[in-house]
């Protein structure tokens, strides 16, 4: 949180239990479920729906220690005083792990990504499918690519049993045995391919190319990382490549990324980098709960409020494309995007033409806030008998018109749940079919006709990709807390 001189206010919306029992010292047995409770009290988003939140609920310490020590324990306590549906907010066991700076992603992987269905006719029997592999992998340096298939391990059938330990949790080192599949049958073929997992740092961006289309440079980039603040920093020179060869459209292609939660800040220097044009106009706006916002209007109303940055850091300048026009391949199950991504569109929505393409989007429009043990909820002054933290979900995003995406948002294109196995083309190519229909909406305006999803009525059983991604918990912000001693 923000190292600002401490608001001197007594904060109405904690004092209001707080005030009639400073001297009460908080039975140690109960400092953590203490903890618990004031802090949803003081900050969950819905603290007004949850009964035993409501500030009316105690009149006592006492009464709010008995309450207190009716629960198993702190984990059972916070999660009663959620509402339902609920998966965002979290109780952190051990802080620490918050504290570290996010390291580069790795992983111990052959770099073959890849899909299983169930083979026609058969009740056991499965077929992997390509779906791409990481540059500078093992797979990369062996004859195998996006697109084909195989069926077996050391010749040793793929099961819907055995597939998951044959292919990930098996050997280092195995053997692939590749099969032709025309959609219908599968054909044995001579090929094998020895694939070994080996420890791997993946590179900023997956694939990052201009493609030129008459009088546009269309600037394509596939990102499958997660949105840190050091890999959207690094995104600063491919936007420099970009912004050299002209781009004046841009393809932002998720479909394989795999992250979710972000701080809001990281999120508007990509929007600054996108659209860089808006210095210091409004990013996104805060809405908290009926106790809190109050409070931050009449004291820090300017903490209620994200500008986009005007330069990268205090050395660094944006390399922004400066665009009216983005379009953006949407991540996680369905082509459906997550909620970092929802805030990037209904941000930027306000300033430029935002492109969906994919699947309605889950309306994940809710920021979240690490709550310490302390005064001020700050990290500094935190009660050193436990290393407990909260992440609950504080508030609301609204963009600079007072709009919100509870509901999502609708695509420009919708895209099927899953890839036509049998059409995958090469990434970053006309061939995939994907990016094709996308070159020609930026080009032409034409959406494309609806396909046929899954003619053949596959069932799929596994996604490398979907297994990596994480949970979505949100969008996190930093934000200076009044002392409520």
């Amino acid at each position: 949180m923000k190292n600002y001189i401490k608001a001197f206010y007594i904060f109405l919306l904690a004092i209001s239990f707080a005030q009639c029992s400073k001297e009460y010292k908080v039975p140690n047995d109960l400092i953590v479920q203490d903890f618990v409770w004031k802090g949803l009290n003081a900050y969950y988003l819905h603290q007004d729906e949850i009964e035993d939140l409501s500030d009316r609920r105690f009149n006592s310490d006492i009464q709010l220690n008995n309450y207190l020590s009716s629960f198993l324990d702190y984990n059972e306590l916070f999660s009663s005083l959620l509402i339902v549906n609920d998966t965002k907010s979290t109780l952190i066991e051990d802080y620490n792990v918050l504290l570290e700076d996010v390291p580069p992603r790795t992983a111990i992987t052959n770099g073959m990504e890849f899909g299983i269905i169930a083979e026609e006719g058969s009740p056991e029997n499965v077929i992997g499918y390509v779906t791409h592999i990481l540059p500078s992998s093992n797979a990369s340096t062996k004859s195998i690519e996006r697109g084909e298939f195989f069926n077996a391990v050391n010749g040793l059938q793929l099961t819907r049993t055995n597939f998951n330990n044959l292919l990930l949790g098996g050997a280092d080192t195995f053997i692939l045995n590749m099969v032709d599949f025309d959609g219908n049958t599968v054909t044995p073929n001579a090929k094998t391919v020895s694939l070994t997992r080996e420890d791997y740092t993946y590179s900023t961006t997956f694939k990052e190319k201009t493609i030129s289309i008459g009088a546009d440079n269309v600037g394509y980039l596939m990102y499958n990382n997660n949105f840190s603040k050091n890999y959207i920093d690094q995104l600063n020179t491919t936007f420099l490549d970009f912004k050299n060869n002209n781009v004046n459209e841009l393809v932002l292609d998720l479909r394989y990324n795999i992250g979710t939660g972000s701080f809001v800040r990281d999120m508007a220097k990509l929007a600054s980098l996108i659209a860089g044009q808006f210095p210091d106009e409004t990013f996104i706006k805060e809405k908290w709960n009926s106790k809190a916002q109050p409070w931050f209007e009449q004291n820090q109303p300017d903490s209620l409020v994200t500008k986009f940055p005007s330069k990268l850091n205090v050395n660094t300048d944006f390399n922004s494309l400066n665009l009216t026009d983005v379009y953006i391949i949407l991540n996680g199950d369905n082509f459906s995007g997550s909620s970092t991504i929802e805030l990037l569109v209904n941000s930027l929505k306000p300033y430029i033409n935002v492109h969906l393409i994919g699947a309605q989007t889950a309306g994940n429009n809710t920021g979240s806030i690490t709550l310490y043990n302390s005064d001020d909820y700050d990290f500094g002054n935190r009660n050193m008998s436990h290393t407990v933290a909260l992440q609950p979900i504080v508030l609301s995003f609204y963009n600079k018109n007072d709009q919100t995406y509870e509901n999502g948002f609708i695509p420009n294109i919708n895209l099927c749940p899953n890839e036509d196995i049998l059409n995958l083309g090469v990434l970053g190519e006309r061939s995939d079919p994907i990016l094709d229909r996308v070159l020609t909406y930026v080009t032409s305006g034409n959406t494309g006709t609806n396909v046929v999803c899954n003619p053949n009525n596959y069932e799929y059983l596994y996604n490398s990709i979907n297994a990596q991604r994480e949970i979505d918990k949100g969008i996190f912000i930093k934000q200076n807390l009044p002392n409520t001693n």
